[in-house]
C-alpha cells in the first residue's frame, strides 16, 4: 500500500459524491455527530453498536460483518471511502475492520470531517438509506494484521511495540484519556520496551496526514526498527488502528499488527510485566 492507494483527497471526494460504486461511510467517536451533518449520501456506522459484538468482548464476526455491510447497501465491488472526526480516529478503526475481512477497495478521506468542514464543503442532514445488498466477506479475519495478548507478550524485547496513547497514559499517570472514566484497567503503565508515539502526532492541524518523510522521521526518532515486526496498541485498539494505518498503509511496512485488546486487557492480566514512567523500561 501507499498514500496514493490508501487515501483520497477532499477534492476527489467532492467530485465523486454521486459516482457509481462509491460509498461514503462516516464513523465517529461521537456517534451522534453524523446527525448534525454529514457528506451527502454517506451512510453511518456506529462503532459501539455495529462493529463490536454486544455480548462478548470482540469484533463482529464474519457473518455479522456481512450482515452489517449488506444492511448499509455496500457491495463487494464498491469503493468504500471512510471518514470521521478527530483526525479520522474511528474511521481508521473501521478501515482496519474492512481489511480484516478482505474488502477489495477501501480508502480513508484524508483529513476526514475536520478537513471537509474547514473547506466549507457541503454537509447534509438527510437520512441516507441505500438498497440492501448481499455482501460476502472475502475471508475470515486476516490474523496477519491482528495481534493477541500472547503475541504481544512474546514481542517484548524482540519486536517493535508502539504505545500510541498520551504520554500520561504511557507513564501510568492516567488509565484512560482524561475525558473518560479512569477505571478501564486494573493497573496503569505500559508494556516494557514499548516506544511512546502518540497517534495524533501523525496528523497536521487540518486533520490530514503528515508527509511520508515527516512520518518516517517521527518513528525513526522514537527508535522504531523498521527491520522488525511491529505491534501497535492503545487502550481499546482504536487509536492504534490509526497508527497501524500509518505504518502499514502509508509507509508500507510489511509486518504490522494491531493489538486490539490493548491496555484494557494487558493492564488487567495477572503476572505480566508492566513499566511505569516516561521511558520504555526493560524486558
Amino acid at each position: 500500500m501507499s498514500r496514493e492507494s490508501a487515501l483520497v483527497t477532499a477534492d476527489w471526494a467532492e467530485q465523486n459524491i454521486n459516482a457509481d460504486n462509491v460509498v461514503f461511510v462516516e464513523v465517529d467517536e461521537d456517534t451522534t455527530a453524523y446527525d448534525g451533518g454529514h457528506i451527502p449520501g454517506a451512510v453511518k456506522i456506529n462503532w459501539k453498536t455495529e462493529l463490536q459484538d454486544q455480548v462478548r468482548r470482540d469484533f463482529v464476526n464474519k457473518e455479522q460483518f456481512e450482515a452489517l455491510l449488506s444492511s448499509k447497501g455496500i457491495g463487494n465491488d464498491d469503493t468504500v471511502i471512510l471518514y470521521g472526526g478527530n483526525n479520522n480516529w474511528f474511521a481508521a478503526y473501521a478501515y482496519w475492520y474492512f481489511k480484516l475481512y478482505g474488502h477489495g477497495d477501501v480508502k480513508l478521506l484524508d483529513g476526514g470531517r475536520k478537513k471537509w468542514e474547514l473547506d466549507a464543503r457541503p454537509l447534509d442532514k438527510d437520512e441516507v438509506s441505500r438498497p440492501a445488498t448481499t455482501y460476502v466477506a472475502a475471508h475470515d479475519q486476516d490474523l496477519s494484521i491482528r495481534a493477541f495478548r500472547d503475541d504481544t507478550i512474546n514481542a517484548i524485547g524482540v519486536a517493535n511495540l508502539v504505545d500510541v496513547r498520551s504520554p500520561d497514559e504511557y507513564a501510568g499517570r492516567l488509565l484512560a484519556p482524561a475525558h473518560l472514566p479512569q477505571e478501564q484497567a486494573q493497573r496503569p503503565g505500559h508494556i516494557p520496551t514499548a516506544l511512546s508515539v502518540p497517534w495524533s502526532k501523525s496528523a497536521n492541524e487540518d486533520g490530514t496526514f503528515k508527509s511520508d518523510d515527516e512520518l518516517r522521521d517521527l518513528y525513526k526518532v522514537a527508535g522504531l526498527d523498521d527491520s522488525k515486526p511491529t505491534i501497535a496498541y492503545c487502550r481499546i485498539g482504536e487509536r492504534s488502528s490509526h497508527t497501524w494505518f500509518v505504518l502499514k498503509e502509508i509507509l508500507g511496512h510489511n509486518d504490522v499488527r494491531n493489538y486490539d485488546g490493548s491496555w484494557t486487557e494487558y493492564g488487567s492480566l495477572v503476572g505480566v510485566p508492566v513499566a511505569l514512567g516516561d521511558e520504555p523500561g526493560q524486558a
